[in-house]
């Protein structure tokens, strides 16, 4: 089960330092939750939840839902995205699931089946993961 008190307003996760990085050929099993910016480049079967920034680099992959401040995808993900402020879709992405986020940016050659919803500010409210993605 991902947090809801990942988001917490005041923060700017973006401009910190801290990050976690997921090298090609790991592979996670379960929900991973962090407060500091991930960099995927393995694989992920379960639910992400980050308070900064998500990429997920060439090699990386999500079979779940992801739920964070901004993400950057450039590999695959299966499952729900909700990115409170800026998602961008590389152009080797691909996305199989939902989107709501506030900024999307789509590059040439990038592959998305699902739908999206912008909204002019994705509250963190709607960031509860209990609310946000019930099975």
């Amino acid at each position: 089960m991902l947090r809801k008190d990942s988001f917490r307003g005041a923060q700017t996760p973006d401009t910190t330092d801290r990050s976690t990085r997921i090298i090609a050929g790991t592979e996670i099993s379960g929900d991973l939750t962090s407060d500091a910016n991930i960099l995927l480049e393995g694989q992920v079967n379960g639910n992400v939840s980050c308070a900064g920034r998500v990429i997920i680099g060439t090699s990386g992959k999500i079979n779940g839902n992801l739920v964070c401040a901004n993400a950057e995808i450039e590999g695959a993900m299966e499952g729900q995205l909700m990115v409170e402020n800026l998602l961008v879709l590389r152009e080797t992405a691909r996305i199989k699931g939902d989107i709501q986020t506030m900024k999307l940016h789509i590059e040439e050659g990038a592959f998305f089946e699902g739908a999206c919803v912008m909204r002019a500010g994705v509250s963190t409210q709607k960031l509860d993961m209990e609310a946000a993605f019930n099975d």
